[in-house]
């Protein structure tokens, strides 16, 4: 367990703030806005990277250093021991980044809320905008 932990000590680091579209380069993104998403989650670029097929591990724990509120970061690896890429399509942090970027808003969690809120809002009763609100005494 500890060899792992150590092996994993060296992997490479992806804070949901360099994908997301909402921040501004200053705050962190390192992707161009069109390309990012909004509000991704460790959990949403840990599942993308299982999809990938690139080994990863969550640390919930951890926070981004300049903003300590935006919690949790992904260590990946890109490469095998013996040099070569797990995925070939993949050969670097930024390609990984526009990957995971496209990915996340197809993520099963997201599309669940989306259809829920989409129903929700449509199935609400009538809105309380005509004439007959409170009487007036």
């Amino acid at each position: 367990m500890e060899q792992q932990l150590a092996s994993i000590k060296k992997w490479n680091i992806i804070y949901p703030v360099y994908i997301n579209s909402k921040k501004t380069i200053a705050e962190g993104r390192r992707i161009s806005a069109s390309k990012g998403c909004e509000n991704p989650t460790c959990m949403e670029i840990s599942d993308c990277c299982s999809h990938l097929k690139i080994p990863h591990a969550v640390e919930i724990d951890k926070a981004y250093p300049r903003d300590f509120m935006q919690v949790g970061r992904v260590r990946f690896q890109l490469k095998k021991p013996d040099g070569s890429f797990w995925n070939p399509a993949i050969t670097s942090k930024k390609a990984l980044m526009l990957q995971i970027a496209e990915l996340v808003p197809k993520h099963h969690g997201r599309t669940k809320k989306q259809e829920a809120a989409s129903s929700s809002s449509s199935t609400a009763g009538p809105s309380k905008s005509g004439k007959h609100g409170k009487k007036k005494k």
